[in-house]
């Protein structure tokens, strides 16, 4: 009975530490299901300067499907960057939830000795505290942007494809970059100077709700006096954006620092369209009718391919898509649909769809629905005059040819 003791004893001790492992088990963490996407978005100034300081832009965004809940980013250059501070290598980011993004900015030196050429940095990243670190690495272009020409880049000719967005439109946005001097070289402080211009990037930022998915120009051809390059930007507007003039950011490179410039590049959007309004009552008598409809384009350009279509199983109608084709902001355009139908219900909901063009964007819209009204009429008995004496003379007992006699005699 004494060993039968220990070894229950024995057992119940075994039995509380399985128990109590299996409550120290770490439920699978969100981070297993969070993917990280990092790349640098920006540096400035673009190349990065012999001998100077370049300040680069890290993205870190959680394009994956779990939380990650201590997430860090490390920098480390390669010859010739180097970092301001070894203090600033790891950045804590903290908590990124799926679709969430952050950005740091690293500070870089450049080696005076350096040569043109690119350089290379190596960002790492990870996801929880004591976890692995992910490398990623990136070329940045070093040279020199200094040049002793004196022409001047002037933004000249903005304009938008489609004029004015809609939400969920693409399109474009271009402008001109043009040299405003007029002479070829300029004196300044007795030292004769060239008149030449250099575009040496252009980068185009986006807003909240507006992306810009070209590549930032490069370039490093010469702009003559009177001389000017047109750039056009991709741009991509969201789906739930609130009308309203935007502003995205143009920044140049020019001849030297001194000729940098930074300009706001307006983009409009506006979510109004095509409205279809009846002109008569939508009434179908004896199972037969006409409806009338103003067509107005109440978007603020010109919009293309516009038609107009009813819709209902109850009726049929002709033509069965009525095509307007381009309509200028505030026109309008007056259409008429022929109805037919067999049924007895005293009304039946009709809907009205359009569908038209802003740009090369193609949109279709259910703009009303509409309650059409069918109405049965008895068809009164016709007749002449004739037929209406000659029931009057029987009615009276005079023979009907003494009646059409006498009015014969009268003519």
């Amino acid at each position: 009975m004494k060993i039968n003791s220990v070894v229950q004893k024995n057992f119940y001790i075994l039995l509380c530490v399985a128990m109590l492992s299996t409550s120290f088990i770490a439920p699978v963490s969100a981070a297993s299901a969070a993917t990280m996407k990092v790349n640098i978005i920006e540096y400035d100034p673009f190349p990065a300067q012999i001998g100077e300081y370049v300040d680069v832009s890290v993205k870190i965004e959680n394009v994956g499907y779990g939380r990650a809940d201590a997430v860090s980013l490390k920098m480390e250059p390669e010859y010739p960057f180097s970092l301001d501070s070894q203090n600033n290598a790891v950045e804590f980011i903290g908590i990124l939830s799926p679709e969430d993004a952050a950005v740091h900015e690293y500070r870089l030196y450049v080696d005076e000795n350096s040569k043109v050429g690119t350089g290379t940095v190596d960002v790492y990243y990870q996801i929880y505290t004591g976890g692995s670190w992910y490398k990623s690495s990136f070329d940045l272009k070093v040279g020199s942007n200094t040049f002793d020409s004196k022409g001047t880049i002037e933004l000249r000719g903005i304009s938008c494809d489609p004029v004015v967005f809609m939400p969920g439109d693409v399109g474009t946005v271009s402008f001109t970059l043009a040299n405003t001097a007029t002479e070829s070289s300029v004196t300044i402080d007795d030292v004769d100077y060239d008149t030449n211009a250099r575009v040496q990037s252009g980068v185009l930022k986006g807003v909240e709700g507006i992306d810009v998915t070209s590549d930032s120009y490069v370039g490093s051809g010469v702009i003559g006096p009177g001389d000017s390059i047109s750039l056009s930007y991709n741009v991509d507007i969201s789906d739930d954006i609130e009308d309203g003039t935007y502003y995205l950011e143009l920044s140049m490179v020019g001849n030297s620092h001194a000729y940098n410039s930074n300009w706001r590049i307006p983009v409009k959007v506006d979510s109004s369209a095509i409205k279809v309004i009846p002109s008569k009552p939508l009434i179908l008598t004896n199972g037969e009718g006409t409806f009338e409809f103003d067509v107005a384009n109440m978007h603020p350009n010109t919009l293309s391919s516009v038609s107009v279509r009813l819709v209902s199983d109850e009726l049929d109608f002709s033509p069965e898509e009525y095509f307007v084709g381009s309509m200028d902001s505030d026109e309008l355009f007056t259409i008429e649909v022929d109805a037919k139908s067999d049924i007895q219900e005293s009304s039946v909901p009709v809907t009205i769809t359009v569908d038209y063009r802003n740009g090369i964007n193609e949109h279709n819209t259910e703009v009303a629905v509409r309650e059409l009204k069918l109405v049965n009429e008895a068809e009164g008995n016709s007749g002449n005059l004739a037929t209406v004496g000659i029931g009057l003379a029987v009615l009276l007992g005079i023979p009907a040819v003494i009646f059409m006699k006498r009015r014969k005699q009268n003519n």
